[in-house]
């Protein structure tokens, strides 16, 4: 049984206007990691210099001098350890040290142009007159996911884990099956959603997640304790542990939000099996992910030395480890493109391009074949 990959496609077409050795591009600054496409947008941090309006307060006097009594009382205490040891530590509990992150895998990692973004580049250049630099030319594809593929390979005698004939790879076994149903459910089978009749009861308040705003209803409905675990099981659980995930609930007396929370709770999602006759119904998710671990999943793992995925799915891969290797790459590469201009050169030769050195822009150029000279 094979299953028709999906291959992103190469985004809008290249313009390589901005690449005919212009001062402009060679002159544009490249030497900062560009991390803000791994990153959520987040406000830029004010800096000094704004103005006096975006100053912090001035401290007043009697503050700033409460502030320097403190500040001798604790070089005293320093003197004295055995009385200042306890009085710091009452005053302030030692903190926790932040667990040290989980050593990245042991892969090799490489980039390589997306076909059809090569071919497309490779068509304007051979259209024309104009040489372009295979440097300028590496970064454009690294600009953005859709134009480039991830190869990463082991270097031992480990093997990789992949889910079918997705992108989703590991090197953790346990953790690929866990997401397994989440990536592959749409494939297996279709999502029904109905609505129930409303819910009844006065509830004054209803409890939300902080970071993702999700309703888990009153605590003192039925309903409550299995949202409460499903989501932490969901999105949470590779994260923090149970308790830290508990402190993130907040309770909200508001009675819009309770009104919400009664739309959302009618909602009954059912799953049917896509390629069963007849289909088979599952009224929970639970029951759907027992199904498919049963029935599909022994036989969508299988184990390989190397895996080559797609920019796009590389940048939410379920693996972390593997997620944070490839970002860190990616951030070296675009620094220094070189595993990118060897694909380029080596891809060069069967399309009638020539690659060749030029002095005015101290790397190799990329052109037609008459183009040496231009």
């Amino acid at each position: 049984m094979r299953y028709k990959r999906s291959v992103p496609s190469a985004g809008e077409p290249l313009d390589l206007i901005d690449l005919k050795f212009l001062p402009a591009w060679v002159k544009e600054d490249w030497s900062a990691p560009r991390r803000a496409e791994w990153e959520e947008d987040q406000e830029p941090w004010p800096r000094g210099g704004e103005g006096p309006r975006d100053r912090p307060p001035r401290r007043p006097r009697r503050e700033q001098k409460n502030r320097d009594r403190r500040d001798r009382r604790s070089r005293d205490e320093r003197k004295t350890p055995d009385r200042g040891d306890r009085k710091r530590s009452h005053d302030f509990p030692a903190r926790r040290e932040a667990p040290a992150p989980p050593p990245l895998p042991q892969l090799e990692v490489h980039f390589l142009p997306q076909a059809a973004a090569f071919e497309n580049v490779a068509a304007q250049i051979k259209s024309g007159t104009v040489a372009y630099s295979v440097y300028a030319l590496a970064r454009l594809f690294l600009q953005k996911p859709e134009r480039y593929h991830v190869r990463v390979k082991t270097k031992d005698a480990s093997l990789l884990f992949r889910l079918g004939e997705s992108n989703a790879v590991s090197t953790n076994r346990t953790a690929l099956e866990d997401s397994a149903f989440r990536l592959m459910r749409e494939k297996f089978y279709e999502t029904k959603v109905t609505l129930n009749d409303p819910i009844k009861g006065d509830f004054n308040s209803v409890a939300r997640e902080r970071t993702t705003g999700t309703l888990l209803g009153p605590t003192n409905h039925h309903s409550y304790q299995p949202q409460l675990r499903r989501l932490y099981e969901q999105r949470f659980s590779r994260r923090m542990s149970f308790l830290d995930f508990q402190r993130q609930i907040e309770i909200v007396g508001d009675s819009a939000l309770v009104e919400q929370w009664k739309e959302e709770a009618r909602k009954v999602t059912t799953f049917l099996t896509r390629q069963e006759e007849p289909a088979q119904t599952f009224n929970t998710e639970a029951e759907a992910d027992r199904h498919f671990r049963e029935k599909y999943l022994p036989t969508l793992i299988t184990e390989t030395p190397e895996a080559e995925i797609d920019g796009v799915t590389s940048r939410r891969l379920p693996d972390r480890g593997i997620a944070r290797l490839i970002e860190n790459a990616w951030s070296a590469e675009v620094r220094s493109p070189s595993s990118m201009m060897q694909e380029l050169a080596g891809r060069s030769r069967g399309t009638g391009l020539q690659i060749f050195r030029d002095r005015r822009i101290r790397g190799l150029g990329f052109g037609p074949s008459d183009s040496g000279n231009a």
